[in-house]
């Protein structure tokens, strides 16, 4: 696969309006190893609020096409989109990150160092460890006492 992603993004913005296509891949100049993704946040029926440094998930069955998330679990079909960069309110857009080293701001469910991670088993905003074959992996836990983790979320 071969793309160009923007460079010199600022992956904590947000905004109400789409300021690049969704779905497009950017990456911070001084940080090459990390890809980001831009998307639309949807709060889901309950109203999940977007933290940064959580992690989000496909909202419903047309959320990857859509390149929209959610933090709401029981909203999604547990494939993680990414780590949120930002507090993003309802329909607000901004990046998450897909690719690369990252510290999460909230526990993972279970795990050890170097354990593979997924959404499916896990709550609102956190991953959990891979145990069956058909679990979708989206990370690798790094230092799990530090909520390290490298993101391999789906392009």
């Amino acid at each position: 696969m071969s793309f160009v992603p923007v460079l010199g993004i600022d992956p904590t913005a947000v905004s109400d309006t789409a300021e690049f296509r969704l779905g497009q891949h950017g990456a911070v100049i001084d940080s090459p190893t990390k890809l980001y993704k831009y998307i639309q946040y949807d709060t889901g029926s309950v109203g999940t609020a977007a933290v940064a440094g959580e992690a989000c998930y496909y909202y419903t069955l047309d959320g990857y096409k859509n390149n929209v998330v959610t933090s709401d679990l029981s909203d999604s079909v547990e494939i993680g989109a990414g780590i949120l960069q930002a507090v993003m309110t309802d329909l607000q857009f901004g990046w998450v990150q897909i690719k690369g080293a990252a510290t999460m701001t909230i526990a993972l469910t279970a795990g050890a160092d170097g354990d593979p991670l997924t959404s499916t088993g896990a709550g609102d905003g956190t991953l959990d460890v891979s145990s069956a074959a058909t679990d979708i992996n989206v990370a690798i836990a790094c230092d799990i006492s530090d909520k390290e983790i490298i993101c391999d979320f789906p392009f």
